[in-house]
């Protein structure tokens, strides 16, 4: 297993994390029984580097997580959690408050003594990113935090808050349907910072494993439909070419989707740690194996070539959740 750095000087961790949301909520029922068996599967193929949040559940995914690192040893995997949402309403709250309020509850829910990476979710814009990173610098020198990141924040949002604490990791979307950072100075400010970029949502919430063919496809109550425009009806149907591109793509390479998109992301840079989610054993060993799959530089200008002759319809988010996305 290939192991990367978070930021200059964080902990080790396997080349492909595992998202954990999933299991516990957005994308329609799960059965805590395999995702019990998908955790343990991943610590088993190498894997080390679990995401979870306050508000996935809310609390259910960081108490699923929690029972999981009670039956293996502390120092094998390194936990990443968030907070930043104000549970019961679709705000932000980054007041120092509630960043040290939401570590206790989540070391607690965790049943650890310290969390290897905490994030700040959503910028809060009534709240100083100074104010936000000095409170969670302080959970660092109390040992309740050993590394902190930040989600979705602009380049100057992270030059700030650089000022203020080392920054060990960003996470923001990223896959071959969402390539802002490419363009907006992210990923480029990262890498002059020294932050680690944590793609969330690789597989492009799944569409890019050519698994969502149509909107009846999703369980009534996933998460997507109402809150994923990319995913209605008449969006759907046309980002269906991208799709099926990436398939034919991966056809040439003898992998699947699933592969050729983690594949992608992965040749993106060393500095680059993927954290795809799932539910499913199946699923979790397709994706694992894309860390078998080596992308020459032709393969990426012939994948670069096809994909940019289609355009993505529809936005990452509602407008309500794009307002929280930094785009500058």
């Amino acid at each position: 297993m290939e192991h990367r750095t978070l930021g200059k000087n964080g902990p080790r961790v396997s080349a492909l994390g595992l998202g954990c949301m999933g299991m516990s909520y957005a994308y329609g029922p799960a059965d805590e029984k395999e995702s019990l068996q998908v955790l343990r599967r991943y610590l088993e193929l190498g894997g080390n580097f679990l995401d979870t949040a306050e508000v996935y559940g809310p609390y259910k995914n960081e108490e699923l997580v929690g029972r999981f690192l009670r039956e293996v040893p502390r120092d094998s995997v390194v936990v990443a959690t968030k907070f930043g949402f104000r549970i019961g309403s679709r705000g932000v709250d980054g007041s120092p408050e509630n960043a040290r309020r939401v570590c206790d509850a989540s070391l607690h829910r965790l049943g650890i003594e310290t969390i290897d990476l905490y994030y700040l979710h959503r910028v809060d814009p009534d709240v100083p990113i100074e104010e936000t990173i000095g409170a969670m610098a302080e959970l660092v020198s109390a040992g309740k935090v050993q590394t902190i990141g930040l989600s979705e924040a602009g380049p100057e949002t992270l030059r700030r808050a650089a000022k203020v604490h080392p920054i060990a990791a960003l996470q923001s979307e990223y896959s071959l349907w969402t390539r802002d950072v490419e363009t907006n100075g992210v990923l480029a400010t990262c890498r002059e910072l020294g932050i680690t970029f944590i793609p969330y949502s690789p597989l492009g919430r799944g569409f890019l494993t050519g698994t969502i063919q149509k909107l009846e496809d999703l369980d009534p109550s996933d998460w997507r439909r109402e809150n994923q425009p990319r995913f209605g009806e008449q969006a759907l149907q046309a980002n269906l070419k991208l799709a099926t591109a990436v398939k034919e793509l991966a056809s040439e390479k003898g992998i699947t989707p699933a592969q050729l998109a983690l594949a992608w992301v992965l040749a993106q840079g060393n500095d680059l740690v993927p954290i795809p989610g799932t539910k499913r054993l199946r699923y979790l060993e397709e994706n694992m194996a894309a860390l078998n799959v080596s992308l020459s530089q032709g393969d990426l200008k012939h994948i670069e070539a096809r994909l940019a002759q289609i355009e993505v319809v529809g936005e990452r988010y509602a407008p309500q959740g794009m307002a929280l996305v930094q785009r500058a």
